[in-house]
């Protein structure tokens, strides 16, 4: 006797309408030819580690994550190195990981079928341990982004309600805030082998995937299954210093680069004296003074010291089958 698959839902109650989904989710796994999915709710306290975690007890076949990145984050550091795949039901505000594997946005029924019925895709995961500024030390994973100064300062800073109501207008009340703050990160760093290196920056990115929401291309080079994670380290002096960076950014990176005579136009040149890209595969480094830190988009508090890797081909994501490299 065949036993049929099972997947587990982890979602946020407060990201999604349970009965529409649930509705949902009944007759595309009924007509797949799915079991009854099993459903688990995260909450303030485990955005979705233990839910995962569960469902691998369960030894289900598939794991929904429906949530925010915050939510998706959570469930892909439980599945890490399992040969459980990941699907997305992306439903908050960034959905980085699903921008980036140009995963359809805001379409339940088609995330749906990609879920029951599309293919797998091995990606990489960035893995992090953090001493924090009372001695602590944490270890995580991230998708997308670790990013140390004007990003993280500016999550911090970000109204949570107004965030609720407006989404991603609300990051521009906190970069007008943060924008005033004029500290420097200080910093010792250490890139693979590479010698140990002292820098002052703005801001430090160290980025799985280079694609941020509103089309914003921060690492084009970076990919999400190459086995290596891309840096980029802003270090605007003054003005002109942003003009540089926001030119690079959004011109080069968000139009020229988009198309074969905008890449000519470009030449070789990557780099301006504001920017700097650095690429590797482990990352140590300690901050002169305890620093904000992010992780895909939400904060982790103060960190002194840090030091991140790839774990290369770690998890499993459900995507349509034409997107399998």
């Amino acid at each position: 006797m065949t036993t049929s698959p099972r997947a587990a839902l982890v979602y946020n109650p407060i990201k999604v309408d349970l009965d529409a989904l649930k509705e949902a989710v009944a007759a595309e796994e009924a007509e797949a030819g799915w079991a009854e999915t099993l459903w688990l709710e995260t909450s303030e306290d485990d955005p979705g580690q233990g839910p995962a975690k569960k469902a691998l007890a369960e030894k289900v076949d598939l794991v929904i994550a429906a949530g925010g990145d915050g939510t998706v984050r959570a469930v892909a550091e439980a599945l890490r190195g399992s040969d459980v795949p990941l699907a997305l039901l992306p439903s908050g505000t960034g959905n980085l990981l699903a921008r980036n594997l140009d995963l359809t946005l805001d379409d339940v029924g088609n995330s749906l079928r990609t879920a029951f019925r599309g293919a797998d895709r091995a990606i990489d995961l960035g893995v992090i341990r953090i001493e924090h500024e009372d001695g602590s030390i944490t270890k995580h994973a991230y998708l997308v982004m670790a990013g140390l100064g004007l990003d993280a300062k500016m999550l911090a800073a970000t109204d949570d309600e107004l965030k609720a109501r407006v989404g991603w207008l609300a990051y521009a009340k906190a970069i007008v805030t943060v924008l005033r703050d004029k500290n420097q990160l200080r910093l010792r760093y250490r890139l693979d082998d590479a010698p140990t290196r002292t820098v002052r920056a703005h801001t430090i990115m160290i980025g799985n995937c280079g694609s941020l929401p509103a089309n914003i291309l921060l690492l084009p080079d970076a990919a999400v299954d190459d086995g290596l994670f891309d840096i980029v380290v802003l270090r605007p002096e003054g003005f002109f210093g942003w003009l540089q960076i926001m030119g690079k950014v959004f011109w080069e990176n968000g139009v020229l680069r988009r198309t074969s005579v905008g890449r000519r136009l470009m030449g070789d040149t990557k780099e301006v004296r504001a920017l700097n890209y650095l690429r590797g595969s482990e990352l140590v480094l300690r901050l002169q003074r305890p620093e904000e830190i992010e992780l895909d988009g939400d904060g982790f508090g103060k960190a002194v010291a840090l030091k991140t890797w790839i774990d290369a081909g770690a998890l499993k994501v459900r995507v349509p089958e034409d997107n399998v490299l």
